[in-house]
């Protein structure tokens, strides 16, 4: 009697998975293959899948099965470079703002911001400045202030659909100083506002020691060798950095981290 019911299930999912509702086919499936052999499961499994496939549910249920849901809709995953010598300069400037949209279901980049920014209060970058993040002079000049950058952003949130109050956005970063130090800090010294959406981040160096018992003292190297990862790109370069943190995330998603918020409240 399981064997009937469960290909009649099977049959539903097989003919009729145009009509039926997305949010409960994940569900349907499940309850189906409970009631079939392993053997019956394996034959009819592939043909439910191609069959969803073919309607632009592969992917989606995939992901799903894959790894837990997160708390999340989307994460942004944020690193900043900024104006930097050694002894240090005062006060740093960002030069370099990226920003990754992570897809929360399938941890899948689907769209990104990235500008350069021009300094003004040290507007020549130093040599050693351009040897650690390979920003020359010439990508930061006539780029916008940082004001039009922000200004820019707010327009890209928008657009992605994040500034919707029922979507649930958090940004992400290597450590809390491109949040907690670097964007506030400067912004209070050009007088400019700061989003409430900057305010609140998940620290993907307390996430990966949540999940993986050890504190990455390097960073980003550590996280990838603790991984087993190839790192993305070159070291201090934003962009190659939002790569890496997004694939981190990613390879910790599947193996059933679930992502929560590290900073304190503002």
């Amino acid at each position: 009697v399981s064997d009937a019911s469960g290909c009649s299930m099977i049959a539903l999912l097989h003919t009729g998975a145009a009509k039926f509702p997305q949010n409960l086919l994940p569900r349907a499936r499940q309850a189906a293959c409970s009631l079939l052999p392993a053997g019956v499961l394996k034959g009819y499994g592939s043909i439910v899948s191609r069959k969803l496939a073919s309607h632009g549910f592969g992917a989606s249920m995939a992901a799903m099965s894959s790894f837990p849901p997160q708390r999340y809709h989307y994460f942004l995953v944020l690193d900043f470079e900024a104006t930097c010598d050694k002894p240090q300069i005062h006060p740093q400037e960002i030069i370099e703002f990226p920003i990754l949209k992570l897809n929360g279901r399938t941890m899948e980049i689907e769209s990104t911001f990235h500008m350069y920014v021009q300094p003004v209060v040290h507007p020549q970058l130093t040599p050693f400045c351009t040897e650690l993040t390979g920003i020359i002079q010439g990508m930061v000049d006539g780029q916008p202030s940082l004001q039009q950058v922000l200004e820019r952003v707010d327009e890209w949130m928008a657009k992605e659909g994040l500034l919707d109050p029922s979507v649930k956005s958090i940004f992400v970063t290597c450590g809390d100083w491109d949040l907690k130090v670097m964007l506030p800090g400067q912004c209070q010294y050009l007088g400019l506002p700061v989003a409430d959406y900057f305010k609140q981040w998940i620290n993907l160096k307390k996430a990966y020691s949540f999940a993986m018992g050890s504190w990455p003292k390097n960073g980003l190297l550590d996280m990838n060798k603790g991984l087993n990862l190839q790192h993305i790109g070159r070291p201090h370069s934003g962009i190659d950095d939002c790569k890496n943190i997004a694939n981190i995330m990613k390879t910790l998603a599947h193996r059933g981290f679930i992502f929560k918020q590290t900073s304190k409240p503002f």
